[in-house]
Formats: structure tokens, C-alpha cells, sequence
């Protein structure tokens, strides 16, 4: 993950604080962090925005290409 990473501790922390028990305030903090692994980070999300960009500008223009071959055939 190249993200910050989450602090665990302060999550802890910030829950018992709240009011959590200590065991499950960091059994919390434990979980959040790791499903963590899975998520997208800013990167992921602009480098797919790319892809599909340029698979859209590709499929357009074979779409553009196939409608110019079939009217020349008609």
C-alpha cells in the first residue's frame, strides 16, 4: 500500500477514549487496518481513469472505422 499507513495505536487510542473497551478498541483498530491491503489508493484510481480512456478512444474509433468499411461496401 503506498498510502499513509494507519495508525493502529492512535486508533486504539481514539476509540477508548470514546469509551471502547481497551481489547476491543484494538481488536478495532486491528481490523480496520487489516482490510486495509484491498483498498485503492489515488493512484490506482487515476491510472485506471487513463486505461479506460484509452480503451474508449479505441473501441470509438474501430467503431468509427467499421461503419466507414460498411458504408463504402453499400
Amino acid at each position: 500500500m503506498s498510502g499513509t499507513p494507519f495508525d493502529t495505536l492512535a486508533a486504539a487510542r481514539n476509540l477508548e477514549a470514546a469509551g471502547v473497551e481497551r481489547s476491543q478498541a484494538e481488536a478495532i483498530a486491528k481490523a480496520i487496518r487489516d482490510g486495509q491491503g484491498d483498498l485503492a489508493t489515488k493512484a490506482d484510481i487515476a491510472a485506471l481513469r487513463w486505461i479506460v480512456g484509452i480503451q474508449s478512444a479505441i473501441s470509438l474509433a474501430t467503431f468509427a472505422a467499421v461503419l466507414f468499411l460498411a458504408a463504402k461496401l453499400l
